[in-house]
């Protein structure tokens, strides 16, 4: 039986997952946002010790919780956490997906959730998210949350795309990651791009996010006042009292 669900909202979305008997959906511990009376709830290792120890690797809580209703039909939603899309996987048997850090929300029991590491060294020290990253493996339905817009990308065997690190959110097990340092010495210090890029090698098909959360971050931080000091948009000093909602 194909699960029911639908995903709603644009920037700050959520997904709504309808539950009959039989139905089993896991997240990590603390992702639920709402659940209607009839869901029942189970919080378990999701494996055992190793299980807990990749998932605390990869950016996951150690305990994950199962979702189900023994009789009649029940609701439980998951919202993301920061602006962005929210990605509905549809996994055949033995069909694996590389996602970035932390986009995970849920999947069916079916879905098997694991740490990947990036074989090559330079992709995980300069590559934006480290060496670790998430995977998962069907088959059935899981649900993914990436920063900004989602972009898709078929490579053909042998095309290489060269993307800003941190805009990868997930990619087929078929793509080679690695990382390439910028070519030219007035690119490296005055292009604003850093000093390396991330390169992407076909077949198989990525997915890019538009608004790296790092990248957001630092943007806002830009225009965050400073007590005693002044912020990067040139605003004047700020005491205490002003912070606090004093004149």
């Amino acid at each position: 039986m194909t699960l029911q669900y639908r995903i709603e909202g644009t920037t700050l979305p959520v997904v709504t997952v309808v539950l009959t008997p039989g139905d089993r959906i896991y997240s990590s511990s603390g992702g639920m946002s709402w659940m209607t009376q009839a869901v029942e709830m189970d919080t378990n290792t999701g494996g055992g010790l190793g299980k807990m120890f990749k998932r605390a690797l990869s950016g996951e809580s150690i305990f994950i919780v199962d979702y189900y209703v023994d009789k009649g039909q029940g609701e439980v939603a998951f919202a993301s956490e920061f602006p962005g899309k929210v990605v509905d996987l549809h996994l055949a048997e033995g069909q694996q997906m590389i996602v970035q850090k932390d986009a995970f929300m849920c999947a069916e029991k079916s879905v098997d959730l694991d740490m990947h590491f990036r074989k090559k060294l330079g992709a995980g020290l300069f590559g934006g998210e480290g060496f670790v990253l998430q995977k998962l493996t069907g088959a059935g339905t899981a649900f993914v949350n990436f920063d900004g817009e989602i972009v898709e990308k078929e490579l053909a065997p042998g095309e290489v795309l060269r993307v800003d690190t941190g805009h990868v959110a997930m990619f087929e097990p078929s793509v080679d990651f690695d990382i390439q340092m910028m070519k030219g010495f007035k690119n490296i210090l005055l292009g604003g791009e850093g000093l390396f890029l991330a390169t992407l090698r076909g077949p198989g098909k990525v997915w890019l996010q538009t608004m790296p959360m790092s990248k957001l971050a630092q943007k806002v931080a830009q225009y965050m006042p400073q007590v005693g000091g002044q912020g990067a948009s040139g605003g004047g000093n700020i005491n205490l009292g002003q912070l606090l909602g004093g004149q």
